[in-house]
């Protein structure tokens, strides 16, 4: 479904999925996980996606190029350096460790079972649209980093 393709802004889907995993859990509370600790991971992993996102950002615009995944033909220079050597997606890594820490705060197995989810719409929709427009502009370079760094992690 090509019209879905870079159209709708991950910040945006990550509010969605934040709010769909919210209602899930006012909707399906008999499936709330005893966890201990629950906050405090939930903490952690929103702290981590927080820094993981904004390292990947900072490293973008040290580049002099383009956040705006949106319009991935507007890259000005292939980004490998800093967290990328990690991750070729550290907003989105960002992005996931965020909802899990709601996932974590809700305590809800609903709220958990969107996370794949939100992956899979991010392969489909958004990466590899961006994957194709970097491996077209960026040629053998592009293909060489795709083989040393992973797409998540």
């Amino acid at each position: 479904m090509p019209v879905l393709e870079l159209k709708i802004p991950p910040v945006i889907l990550v509010a969605l999925f934040a709010l769909a995993m919210w209602l899930l859990a006012q909707l399906v509370s008999p499936l709330l996980l005893p966890v201990v600790w629950g906050w405090v991971l939930a903490l952690s992993l929103a702290l981590t996606g927080v820094a993981v996102a904004l390292l990947g950002v900072l490293a973008f615009r040290r580049a002099d190029t383009t956040v705006d995944p949106r319009v991935p033909e507007q890259t000005s220079s292939l980004v490998i350096r800093g967290i990328y050597r990690y991750s070729r997606n550290p907003m989105y890594l960002g992005f996931l460790l965020l909802l899990a820490a709601l996932a974590c705060y809700l305590m809800n197995a609903a709220a958990f079972a969107l996370l794949p989810l939100f992956v899979l719409y991010m392969n489909r929709y958004q990466i590899t649209p961006e994957e194709c427009h970097l491996s077209a502009k960026f040629g053998a370079d592009y293909q060489a980093y795709t083989k040393q760094v992973r797409r998540w992690l």
